[in-house]
Parts: structure tokens; C-alpha cells; sequence
């Protein structure tokens, strides 16, 4: 049986698609914002903790590394830290939304026609 409209897809179809893969991507989102991962510098003396939504939820410094005398070591070691962690949230970012995103276009989740298989792309 042939489809409506000489063979396209159903628009409706698409549709409900595209809010389920929207519906889905929220779901991990939310699960990625309660996540988090830890980065360390100086051998664990200095300790990140960012969420999956790149959000820093605390951090740890070791007293022994504490000297007034050179707070330029003790700025890098957080600054590195942070680093740290923040590249282990975007790589779970990565890993968790990178089968949802794939199919979403940059629109604020709205599907991206150019992937769609419709006719003349």
C-alpha cells in the first residue's frame, strides 16, 4: 500500500520519532546532571568533583599542599583538577547522549530534516 503524499514518510511519524528520541535525551540528560566524576592533580592532592552537566559540586585540597608562600602551585593544582574532572563529565556526556545526539539536530531538539530520508536531500 502505497504511502500518502506519493511515497514520504509520515509526517506524524517523524513527529512522534523525533519526541520520543527528545523524550530520551532528557531522560539521559537528567541522569548525567545527578552523575559525577572526580578528577585529581598532584598525586590526589587536589580533588574535583563535577557533575554530568559540567556543574563543579566540590573540591578537596590536601592540607600538605597548602603553602602561603607559593599559591601559584596550589591555583595550578585545582586548575588541573577541575580540568580533570570536567573532561571525564564531558567524555560520560559524550558516551551517554552521543547515540541521541546523533539524531537530533542543533535546534533545541527538534529533528534534523537532513537525516530524515525524505525525498531530494
Amino acid at each position: 500500500m502505497a504511502q500518502p503524499g506519493g511515497g514520504m514518510p509520515d509526517m506524524q511519524q517523524i513527529l512522534q520519532q523525533a519526541q520520543q528520541m527528545q523524550e530520551q535525551l532528557v531522560a539521559a540528560q537528567e541522569e548525567l546532571a545527578a552523575t559525577e566524576v572526580t578528577g585529581t592533580a598532584g598525586g590526589g592532592l587536589v580533588t574535583a568533583t563535577v557533575s554530568g552537566g559540567m556543574e563543579l559540586k566540590g573540591l578537596s585540597i590536601d592540607p600538605k599542599v597548602v603553602d602561603p608562600e607559593d599559591t601559584e602551585t596550589l591555583s595550578d593544582l585545582v586548575v588541573a583538577a577541575v580540568r580533570d574532572a570536567t573532561a571525564s563529565a564531558q567524555k560520560l556526556t559524550e558516551e551517554k547522549l552521543g547515540p541521541l545526539a546523533g539524531g537530533l539536530g542543533g535546534g533545541g531538539g527538534m529533528p534534523d530534516l537532513g537525516n530524515l530520508g525524505l525525498p531530494g536531500q
